[in-house]
């Protein structure tokens, strides 16, 4: 969660919000200031104004869903032994299940617009073995690319089939 929490209603939240629903609908590239800025009810000047950019916005966005999503991750392995095999399977299914409930199979499958580490990645990382960090990597990518299905018009049921046929023993 982030330190702030903006007032409902103001300018500030309905950015984050239109921001939300267009990054998952077109994705970052496609969305420009001008929309989000028309489907908050403000102008261009108070999305810069509170977020400095387009980029500034998408990762204020980004970087909150991601932290509910680890949040779950770290949850859900901790609830089955904390590391391990067993433990990333249930991280990848509970991030894959909230991603789909929460609506942000696109926002959360695109590859970020920001430079900064992936947070899947370092999650999955701390519950594999010391050696087993190209892991994370292989995992965390095909967990974006179950979710980008999804985004695209798969049912949600198909990609998480997928994502436990691959981590199926």
């Amino acid at each position: 969660m982030p330190e702030w929490v903006p007032v409902p209603g103001s300018a500030k939240a309905r950015l984050i919000e239109a921001a939300l629903h267009e990054f998952e609908q077109a994705g970052y590239a496609a969305v420009a200031v001008t929309d989000l800025a028309a489907k908050a009810g403000v102008t261009t000047g108070s999305l810069y104004h509170h977020f400095g950019s387009k980029l500034g916005l998408y990762t204020v966005v980004r970087d909150d869903v991601e932290k509910r999503i680890t949040d779950r991750m770290e949850g859900a392995a901790a609830a089955v032994g904390g590391t391990g095999r067993t433990a990333v399977r249930a991280a990848v299914l509970v991030a894959f299940d909230a991603a789909a409930r929460f609506g942000t199979c696109r926002l959360l499958g695109e590859t970020t617009a920001a430079d900064r580490p992936d947070p899947i990645r370092l999650t999955l990382e701390a519950l594999l073995p010391d050696d087993a960090g190209t892991a994370a990597v292989v995992l965390a990518a095909a967990w974006r690319a179950a979710l980008l299905e999804t985004a695209g018009g798969a049912p949600a049921a198909a990609g998480r089939r997928a994502l436990e046929f691959l981590l199926s023993g």
